[in-house]
């Protein structure tokens, strides 16, 4: 997941953050790091370029967007399925 953190730090722009500043269960959004609706497309965009992952349903970001882990778990899921 560091790498993970490490591509969202890069993405977004958080250079005041570190990949051990994020924890793996936080919440990205509002109460955790504070991310915004703009934020949420360029997590959509890293899905595409990084992990050739296009989400499908637009109803899927909350639960997809959660967090680090529940980000890592849908990757994962996605790369078994192509494989």
């Amino acid at each position: 997941m560091s790498d993970l953190k490490k591509q969202i730090i890069v993405q977004l722009n958080l250079k005041d953050l570190k990949p051990e500043d994020i924890g793996d269960d936080q919440p990205l959004f509002v109460e955790g790091l504070g991310l915004d609706s703009i934020d949420a497309l360029e997590l959509i965009v890293l899905l595409q370029q990084e992990y050739k992952i296009k989400l499908s349903n637009a109803d899927d970001g909350p639960k997809v967007f959660q967090s680090v882990r529940t980000m890592a778990q849908y990757i994962k899921a996605h790369q078994a399925q192509k494989e």
